[in-house]
């Protein structure tokens, strides 16, 4: 499906909806938009929106839990608000945290608020949180759910250039099955899922 000028894909396993691989966006133009976002640790009103996240999350977690914040992004707010609550949360992310290489093996959690939308190779993260999820462990996701094709060319969150993957619940199933986690929607945009 094109839509202004973009050109769409839909998986028919997972029902995934992305962007052509060869139309994706470069670094350059990623951190040109991710720039203009003022994502700050101490802003209330974006720690209200972590908190859509935040507060289902840490009500499933055991004392003492530790994780790490995915694509934490400049102001790693959601980290903060873990580690004030007791949950100790280290950060990555590809352009302002890097380094894969010094986390930890596995976590009690991991977390992607506003990620897994700009994935240029999904499947890639995707087996890295299978590995560093402990069973028993969960793995947090904020991102806008597709639940309406005719409304996807108009829909703001498409419109975004860094945006090239939609995810539906059926996604979140498939990988559910596929990978072995138990899929909690607790509404849209969360999607909570615990390893098994």
């Amino acid at each position: 499906m094109q839509v202004d000028g973009r050109e769409y894909f839909r998986c028919p396993c997972c029902q995934l909806t992305f962007e052509h691989p060869q139309k994706l966006p470069t670094p350059d133009e990623e951190k040109g938009q991710y720039d203009l976002h003022e994502n700050r640790p101490d802003d209330p009103g974006y720690r209200t929106f972590l908190s859509q996240l935040a507060a289902p999350l840490m009500a499933r977690l055991a004392p003492g839990a530790s994780g790490v914040d995915f694509g934490c992004g400049p102001g790693p707010a959601l980290a903060a608000m873990l580690n004030e609550n007791g949950f100790a949360c280290d950060t990555y992310d590809p352009i302002y945290a890097p380094g894969l290489s010094r986390l930890a093996a596995q976590y009690d959690f991991v977390t992607c608020t506003e990620v897994i939308e700009h994935l240029h190779h999904p499947a890639r993260e995707w087996t890295w949180f299978a590995e560093h999820v402990k069973p028993g462990g969960w793995l947090g996701i904020m991102t806008r759910w597709l639940t309406d094709d005719t409304a996807f060319a108009s829909w703001h969150y498409r419109r975004d250039p860094t945006h090239v993957c939609f995810w539906q619940p059926a996604t979140f199933e498939w990988l559910g099955r596929q990978q072995g986690w138990d899929v909690h929607l607790t509404g849209n945009p969360v999607v909570l899922m615990q390893k098994r």
